[in-house]
């Protein structure tokens, strides 16, 4: 998916006002504002009362859901092969996005997370913050592209990095879908 398209997806979902934040690879990139490598995906966090909004916006734009389900994450794909990954979350009192994972947990998108602000294609957009885009890439093994991601914000950013990404970076596999 190229830059273009996702800021053509956000032009469209913010024209009928359904907040998205980008995380995941181009939620790095918006924050470092460049796109530092290819992506096969876009990961969007959207408030769980706007899934319904967004999945059948995109469904008219030839998106149909192939895996998950609202409250959890689930994927959508078009014929081109491009897909959105959407990541719920319910915004609490303190402005905290509880996120329902698949295990049954929830995990917790701090509230000034959502203060982020990158550039994609020379649009500003939203994405969550530097902290929580690193926040985002623990708790899980990582690969390539994760530990390429890390690295790029530590540089940019000053944050530390991860005990997950420790090792030597020949250390890391390749991304699979």
């Amino acid at each position: 998916m190229s830059a273009e398209e996702v800021v053509h997806l956000l032009d469209i979902l913010e024209a009928v006002g359904i907040d998205v934040w980008l995380d995941g690879g181009w939620g790095v990139d918006a924050v470092l504002e460049t796109q530092s490598r290819p992506h096969d995906d876009l990961d969007l966090v959207v408030e769980l009362g706007a899934v319904g909004a967004l999945e059948a916006l995109l469904a008219r734009r030839g998106y149909r859901r192939v895996r998950g389900a609202a409250p959890m994450s689930f994927e959508l794909t078009d014929d081109e092969g491009r897909q959105v990954d959407v990541h719920p979350v319910v915004f609490n009192e303190s402005g905290d996005g509880i996120y329902r994972m698949e295990s049954g947990e929830d995990w917790v998108y701090p509230a000034a997370g959502f203060a982020g602000l990158g550039y994609l294609a020379g649009r500003r957009v939203r994405c969550l913050t530097p902290e929580v885009q690193m926040l985002c890439h623990t708790g899980y093994e990582p690969h390539q592209a994760s530990y390429d991601d890390v690295m790029a914000l530590s540089r940019r950013f000053g944050i530390p990095v991860p005990k997950e990404y420790s090792l030597p970076p020949e250390s890391y596999r390749p991304r699979t879908a």
